[in-house]
């Protein structure tokens, strides 16, 4: 459907034909089409001709009482489909009748369910009269044939009230019998079955943009492998591979229910899944206290369910926290284009009635400094915020680095979480970002305080702090200890200076930890914890001296060198050659598939689980 009738390969490359939209407007009068030349429609980077013609993004329907105030209706389409299929929507939108950028705002609906809200072409494509369309997956129950989509003016909006769509396409899919026959077989009669029941469902949207963002995963010490070859007894849960997903980019957004695809499918890079209020009341039992995991600065966070079986994590906002809009929006945009296997997947989220909700996958084992005081075990942090700041070209300051950030999941496999107040890194003509200082007390650095100017050093000093709470079992800042303990960082490093850390570090590892490997994992945290960010060494000299101390813990009942050099060391893996040939920024650092391949016995998991 798309303005006027286009049918010949002239007119359009995928010889497709386009109907005009009266036939299928539920209320005509509701309407008013609007043409624009076909000749200024814009098709900006990764949007091609083939996408739809321009004949297409030149016309449109807009509300018939256009720039009225305070409307409430919406335009409605309705068209037939067969029953028990999903269907792939796609809608075209271009801005043609705006004269400025931010003036049409409006929502979309499919099948009375929010697919868009407060909708912003320009915000999008950056100027007006640009082709841009956004992708659904739907799914048609057994007792319906139709799908209804729906434009209208948002609530609460001091704008005039109008929306519009340009041209969609619905395409059926075939469904799991890779068919796209609605008659089953007479023995089968699953898909009666799926349709029985209360009739929910819930998008997922794909943000794929152009402009490309970064994938974070946790990198932190993780040296004590002779403690682990002692201790490991129990057996761990059966953990899967993670299997990696292309990153797409495109002027386009994409979303899938969830009734017609796998989890797997969505933890896809830039999937995020728009959650109705009622489904995540439903999922908590209405919030019941005695499923709440935790109180972060956020809000509370609780266990839930969510309809498809899944076990997720519900962050709920809560609405005196000091935390607020603009770090539930930068959390969403993070998440949304990352994906990776020691990150914390964004499941989904919903802004319905002044709620903040974000979901996660639920990480059972819960934060690492649970296990730090509480597992009879030496930790292996995972890797690192190597790939913030240095895995593509553009960097992610993850601006709150912490061990209650490092969440475990079953199979104690370390994931960082907790983007609210993330910042994309400087530019290449910049040395910094400017910004209010914000973070966790006893993980920020005084260089910080100082000048309020924020650097990727700033994730290091505070990975300093980490590394020396998982050698120490402490807090970083204890009031209770003696003046000169209080603070975890000038305590250690004054014992680290007269060359006599072991005397500090928690005594049940005491007898099991190399002082050779311990010389250089206290080196390491020392230069991440220099007063000036300049002085600090990138997270790819950490990942490369941590990985050195390693090797010295795996080789100390061998013949190993033990002189002060990071740069003789046998059978090192050719990734962290590369990283330590400087091969680690700008985009062409590891790629998670190496890393995984090459390091995952060292940095992926908690091998003990019995605790220390």
């Amino acid at each position: 459907m798309g303005g006027q009738h286009i049918s010949s390969p002239k007119n359009d490359t995928m010889w497709r034909t386009w109907e005009p939209d009266h036939a299928f407007l539920l209320n005509a009068a509701a309407a008013r089409t609007i043409r624009a030349d076909p000749g200024s429609i814009n098709y900006p980077d990764g949007v091609s001709l083939d996408i739809a013609p321009n004949w297409v993004y030149a016309t449109a329907q807009e509300m018939a009482d256009a720039k009225v105030s305070n409307q409430k209706f919406n335009i409605s389409w309705a068209f037939e489909v067969e029953k028990g299929f999903s269907y792939l929507i796609r809608l075209h939108f271009c801005d043609i009748v705006s004269v400025a950028l931010n003036r049409l705002i409006f929502n979309v609906y499919i099948n009375n369910q929010s697919a868009l809200d407060s909708f912003d072409i320009s915000s999008r494509t950056k100027k007006l009269s640009s082709a841009y369309f956004v992708d659904f997956v739907t799914n048609v129950s057994m007792h319906e044939n139709r799908i209804l989509v729906q434009v209208g003016p948002p609530m609460l909006r001091d704008l005039p009230s109008n929306a519009i769509l340009n041209g969609l396409e619905i395409m059926k899919m075939s469904d799991h019998r890779d068919s796209l026959d609605g008659n089953l077989p007479a023995n089968n009669n699953a898909g009666l079955k799926s349709g029985a029941g209360k009739k929910k469902w819930m998008l997922l949207a794909i943000c794929a943009s152009s402009s490309g963002f970064v994938i974070l995963v946790l990198i932190s010490a993780a040296f004590f492998l002779y403690w682990r070859q002692i201790h490991q007894r129990k057996l761990r849960p059966q953990c899967s591979a993670w299997l990696s997903f292309p990153s797409h980019a495109g002027n386009s957004d994409s979303k899938v229910s969830v009734g017609s695809y796998d989890y797997s499918t969505a933890h896809s890079p830039g999937l995020r899944r728009i959650l109705a209020f009622t489904e995540i009341r439903e999922a908590t039992r209405n919030f019941d206290k005695s499923l709440v995991l935790g109180v972060g600065g956020f809000g509370m966070v609780y266990k839930g369910v969510l309809e498809n079986g899944n076990v997720v994590a519900v962050k709920r906002g809560n609405p005196r926290s000091k935390q607020g809009l603009t770090e539930f929006r930068t959390e969403i945009d993070m998440l949304s284009k990352l994906r990776h296997r020691h990150l914390v997947s964004l499941i989904g989220y919903c802004e319905e009635l002044n709620e903040m909700i974000l979901v996660y996958e639920y990480m059972a084992k819960g934060p690492l400094r649970k296990h730090l005081y509480g597992l009879k075990s030496a930790l292996e942090l995972q890797k690192g915020w190597h790939y913030l700041h240095n895995g593509v070209a553009d960097s992610i300051i993850h601006h709150d680095v912490k061990t209650t950030n490092v969440l475990l999941d079953e199979c104690l496999t370390a994931k960082v979480a907790d983007f609210g107040l993330s910042n994309l890194g400087p530019a290449l003509h910049q040395t910094h970002v400017s910004t209010a200082v914000k973070g966790s007390f006893g993980y920020l650095d005084l260089d910080y305080y100082r000048w309020q100017q924020l650097t990727e050093k700033l994730d290091v000093y505070s990975l300093g702090v980490v590394l020396l709470e998982v050698l120490c079992a402490r807090p970083p800042i204890n009031p209770a200890l003696p003046r000169e303990q209080v603070n975890i960082a000038e305590w250690a490093m004054s014992w680290q200076k007269k060359g006599r850390l072991e005397k500090i570090i928690d005594p049940r590892l005491r007898g099991h930890v190399n002082l050779e490997s311990l010389r250089k994992f206290g080196e390491t945290a020392e230069k991440c914890l220099a007063e000036y960010g300049v002085d600090r060494p990138t997270m790819g000299d950490v990942m490369w001296n941590l990985e050195y101390a390693l090797q010295l813990q795996k080789a100390s009942t061998q013949s190993f060198s033990s002189e002060n050099s990071a740069n003789y060391i046998p059978d090192m893996p050719e990734w962290l050659q590369e990283i330590r040939n400087g091969n680690g920024g700008g985009g062409e650092g590891i790629s998670d598939q190496e890393s995984d391949a090459t390091s995952s016995a060292v940095f992926s998991e908690l091998m003990d689980p019995r605790g220390r």
